[in-house]
């Protein structure tokens, strides 16, 4: 007798400004997941919200030519569903009338941006009573907001970039003195929407004079805007997975972000760089620095799992200054936001996912090639999504 294989909706697209970047995601997920162990069902969310059955092809998800993917009804959503208690998926026929398409064991949110990654598609799940993969409601949405990480992450003892926040409010009522209050920041600047990603919206201020249309470009994204201070650093990654039954998270090897401005890199690592030159970007891991460095970065990821209480997978970034190990390029990040990981294979989701009904542990993920550079264009980079904290429905 043939095992039960689990059911997994695999959901992206999106109302976000990154539907795109998520349906590439996706690609990545569907073309790399175990078909033998899983029936999956592809899930696109059109711009407006509706939910559809997509076909299973990955290459239709891609990005190709520099030209993202759109999920739409009678275009890639093939029939428009609904997701209902407990987990059953409803097509929603053009005559008004539904029909059950059985049971969804586990949902794999792949969203990025507000929608997706933020808690809401988590706290949505939570209501439904269905699983899902990723952090938790309050971890989303800590970890989309990057001034709420900061804070949280300050608390928890852990350095961030030196800041300021930007509300609308403030905007409004208090510009000279916020726009002063940032002049007491150093230069270079990045500007940055508090709650979005893929580096949508961020501008680098070498003048002070730039400032004032840097914010007015990031609250266009989100009206709530950070504005800190660069860091001349590397950029270094690395992912956490969740401890079982009370253990400690687990820490993967560093890698680092590599890019070559002969080859079409920007000056920081903004949305051109990370979904579109794919020559000028790569992945060197393990990364190639002292052991003590590691060892914080390692210890630092862990901290800034717990301190946002995530759950699952997460990739936590961080920054090495060049007061501590040498490096020569401006990052726009801030110390340890935290991001999805999604290019880990789905066997590794974790306990909470339901995605181990045997009841076995599962094996440690596998986090890249040995001390090899590649592009991460080969790496899955397109599916190294931005929506920072995924959920998993608590069983």
């Amino acid at each position: 007798m043939s095992e039960v294989k689990t059911r997994v909706a695999v959901v992206f697209g999106g109302r976000s400004g990154e539907h795109g970047i998520s349906c590439a995601t996706a690609a990545g997920v569907l073309g790399a997941i175990d078909r033998e162990r899983f029936d999956v069902v592809p899930v696109g969310i059109t711009r407006e919200g509706k939910w559809a059955l997509v076909e299973d092809n990955p290459q239709a998800l891609e990005l190709h030519d520099n030209q993202e993917a759109e999920i739409t009804l009678g275009g890639l959503g093939v029939q428009e569903v609904s997701l209902e208690y407990g987990g059953e998926l409803v097509a929603r026929n053009a005559d008004g009338t539904s029909s059950s398409l059985g049971k969804i064991d586990v949902v794999f949110p792949l969203l990025h941006g507000p929608y997706g990654e933020d808690g809401t598609i988590q706290g949505m799940l939570e209501m439904l009573n269905v699983r899902y993969v990723g952090c938790g409601v309050t971890a989303s949405a800590a970890g989309m907001d990057k001034h709420v990480t900061k804070v949280l992450l300050a608390d928890a003892g852990i350095e961030v970039a030196p800041y300021e926040l930007v509300t609308p409010l403030r905007w409004r009522h208090e510009r000279e003195q916020l726009v002063n209050a940032c002049r007491q920041l150093s230069l270079p600047l990045f500007v940055k929407p508090a709650r979005a990603g893929s580096s949508l919206g961020i501008s680098k201020v070498d003048d002070f004079s730039q400032l004032e249309q840097a914010i007015e470009a990031a609250a266009k994204v989100d009206p709530k805007v950070l504005v800190e201070s660069g860091i001349k650093a590397r950029e270094v990654e690395c992912a956490v997975l969740g401890g079982r039954y009370g253990e400690a998270p687990r820490v993967a090897p560093p890698g680092e972000v590599v890019m070559d401005a002969n080859q079409g890199a920007g000056e920081f690592y903004d949305f051109e760089t990370k979904y579109l030159a794919h020559d000028a970007v790569q992945m060197v891991c393990p990364a190639q620095i002292p052991d003590a460095a590691r060892d914080l970065i390692r210890a630092t990821a862990a901290k800034a799992f717990t301190a946002l209480d995530c759950e699952g997978l997460t990739d936590p970034r961080g920054l090495l200054p060049d007061r501590r190990w040498p490096g020569n390029r401006q990052r726009s990040k801030h110390h340890a936001r935290l991001y999805p990981l999604l290019h880990v294979p789905l066997h590794v989701a974790g306990s909470r996912s339901g995605l181990h009904q045997s009841g076995k542990r599962a094996d440690r993920p596998s986090l890249g090639p040995s001390a090899k550079r590649q592009p991460l264009s080969q790496q899955g980079r397109a599916t190294h999504g931005h929506t920072h904290g995924r959920t998993a429905k608590r069983s």
